[in-house]
């Protein structure tokens, strides 16, 4: 999702959002671990993505 769609949502779409982001990161990485895994690129796609949201929410405090 780009910064200026993330800009236009509130703060708790914004939270609801990471918290999803997380899960599916510890997901991915049980999944990079057992080897189940077969876009890698996934995880660091996701921990980008939750930075992205993680700056616009304390942008905003």
């Amino acid at each position: 999702m780009k910064t200026l769609e993330l800009r236009k949502k509130d703060r708790k779409e914004l939270e609801k959002t990471v918290h999803e982001l997380r899960k599916k990161l510890s997901d991915l990485r049980f999944k990079f671990s057992s080897g189940k895994l077969k876009n890698v690129k996934e995880i660091n796609n996701s921990k980008k993505e939750m930075a992205r949201i993680l700056t616009i929410l304390n942008e905003t405090k």
